[in-house]
């Protein structure tokens, strides 16, 4: 067949007027090279399940893709499976979650579609409170308004990793090729819609999970135009905390995202907003959520008190890991992190004497170590790219129990008259300056993805010597590794026990590097940060200049 053929074909099968008259403007202008653009495969599992921009074809998020997805998911499943779905509130999100659960009616299964727009971590929590054998989240988190994307879990209650991805692509892959899907009607019976106690019980399970004690807390907060603030206003006020200030322009539900570039926290800008509001307000710390709340960004005072700045991933993760271990007790806890984030909480949890995991990105895989050893406690586990988990009331991220927690640390400091700057100081006195940075280049457009691919293929076959001027000591090709799952990733262990990890996003046309120097304090941290600032320089002025071209 022809493309034109095979969009007709798809045409035919797609019951969303919007995409049809997309689709056939695009035929009848004869544009084949868009037709091959999302034709010329199908989307496929990655980090995060399903995303892609909304549109026709089997390369773009749609109703025909998530109506197959879902069919494959449900032969992939036992017989008369149950399966909890949730959603966001982005541009067809509703739609979307309403075919999943058509779906599985259609297909003998019992669908459990929760009540209303909701955060990722409680469609995470009710597939294992629920008793699910799989969940399905319709969102695409931090990414741009045009995506949408489409996660699955399984009953453990954590995202599918191989062999199940592959497994559930062959079962779509067979009923795409079958032909029309059945759906039932919105209406069907078989079709349960959940009430309000689902949130409840995620909410009295991350309150009995917490580490809640102080509370005196100025809180300045944004949900990002998603879905968080609701749900994380309700925590916060179970947990006695004062009422977040909230901000506004960003609380209610948006999927244009108006005053942002990219609904990101970690993206330039996005917390502009968030601290006017915290200035105004002389608050202690703004807490932030991407638009399925499943992230945390946060902001503090700076040390001199003189203006604000944001932390990094690693170092919110570094506080909550510190306020984590120093609440609770026993050799048989765990805390897990990814080859990508800073090293700092292996050193922490060997002081500890507690276990510590370090996995692939994304939390499918930090999951992992607390689905292989039951008998070990997870307490906390996260990822550089504001993601965090605290104790294992779910097993994906969670953007409101982290806010909690974080709340809660900033309290218990002010009760000792320190900031999260103090206890950052006092970490790096212990265990060394830890510095992060990361690189990310865009390769948007045509042939983005290709160029990636061909940057990592370039530097496999002229591995560098050195990189900003330290000499490469070590170069760990997880393409070929014997101790984690094969991706295409590179670290390279450098002088001085720096570290530069390359990989291709997951999620968007982006090549990534995330950058480490270690710089020993020894009473001199002003000093330590001057040379670890200097050397993050140095890599990342080489990496550019390396991988840009």
């Amino acid at each position: 067949m022809s493309v034109a053929d095979t969009a007709e074909a798809w045409w035919a099968l797609d019951p969303d007027p919007d995409t049809r008259a997309e689709l056939r403007a695009l035929l009848e202008t004869g544009d084949e090279a868009e037709l091959e653009r999302r034709f010329a495969g199908r989307l496929a599992f990655g980090t995060a399940g399903l995303r892609a921009p909304l549109g026709a074809g089997p390369l773009r998020m749609n109703r025909v893709v998530v109506r197959q997805a879902t069919a494959g998911l449900a032969r992939f499943l036992p017989d008369g499976a149950t399966v909890a779905i949730g959603y966001d509130a982005r541009h067809k999100s509703d739609v979307f979650a309403q075919d999943v659960a058509g779906v599985v009616a259609a297909a003998g299964g019992r669908p459990l579609l929760l009540p209303l727009p909701l955060p990722t971590p409680v469609l995470a929590f009710a597939v294992r409170h629920l008793g699910a054998d799989a969940g399905v989240m319709v969102t695409a988190s931090h990414n741009p308004p045009a995506d949408n994307g489409y996660k699955v879990y399984l009953g453990d209650g954590a995202q599918i990793v191989p062999p199940a991805d592959a497994e559930i692509a062959a079962a779509i892959d067979a009923v795409a090729a079958e032909g029309p899907i059945a759906v039932a009607d919105p209406d069907d019976p078989r079709i349960e819609v959940l009430g309000a106690a689902v949130v409840s019980a995620y909410l009295d399970a991350v309150l009995a999970g917490g580490l809640v004690a102080a509370r005196d807390v100025n809180i300045v907060y944004t949900a990002m135009h998603g879905v968080g603030r609701d749900v994380l206003l309700a925590a916060f006020g179970r947990a006695g905390f004062p009422a977040p200030n909230v901000v506004v322009e960003q609380g209610e539900p948006d999927p244009d995202f108006p005053t942002v570039a990219f609904p990101n926290p970690e993206e330039p800008g996005a917390l502009d907003l968030a601290l006017a509001r915290a200035r105004a307000a002389a608050a202690d710390v703004v807490l932030a959520n991407d638009p399925d709340a499943d992230r945390l960004g946060v902001a503090v005072p700076t040390a001199d008190g003189a203006d604000w700045r944001a932390l990094s991933g690693d170092e919110i993760g570094a506080l909550l890991a510190d306020h984590v271990l120093r609440n609770t007790e026993g050799d048989d806890r765990l805390v897990v992190t990814t080859v990508v984030s800073s090293r700092l909480l292996g050193r922490m949890a060997a002081a500890h004497g507690v276990h510590f995991a370090e996995t692939l990105t994304g939390f499918k895989w930090i999951a992992r170590p607390a689905l292989t050893h039951p008998e070990w406690r997870f307490v906390f586990g996260y990822e550089e790219a504001l993601g965090y988990l605290v104790g294992d009331v779910v097993l994906d991220k969670d953007g409101i129990g982290a806010a909690l927690a974080f709340a809660g640390l900033v309290a218990d400091l002010k009760t000792r008259d320190q900031t999260v700057h103090d206890r950052l100081a006092a970490l790096a006195e212990e265990h060394g300056l830890h510095a992060t940075r990361a690189l990310t280049l865009r390769f948007d457009g045509e042939g983005g993805l290709a160029r990636i691919t061909a940057r990592m293929a370039g530097v496999r076959r002229d591995l560098p010597g050195t990189l900003g001027g330290r000499a490469v000591e070590q170069v760990r090709d997880l393409l070929d590794d014997p101790w984690l799952p094969v991706t295409d990733a590179l670290l390279f262990s450098l002088d001085g026990g720096s570290r530069v990890v390359m990989r291709p996003s997951g999620t968007e046309p982006k090549l990534k590097c995330y950058l480490e120097v270690v710089a020993p304090v020894a009473g001199d941290l002003p000093g330590a940060r001057r040379r670890a600032d200097a050397a993050l320089t140095d890599l990342t002025t080489d990496l550019d200049q390396r991988l840009s071209g």
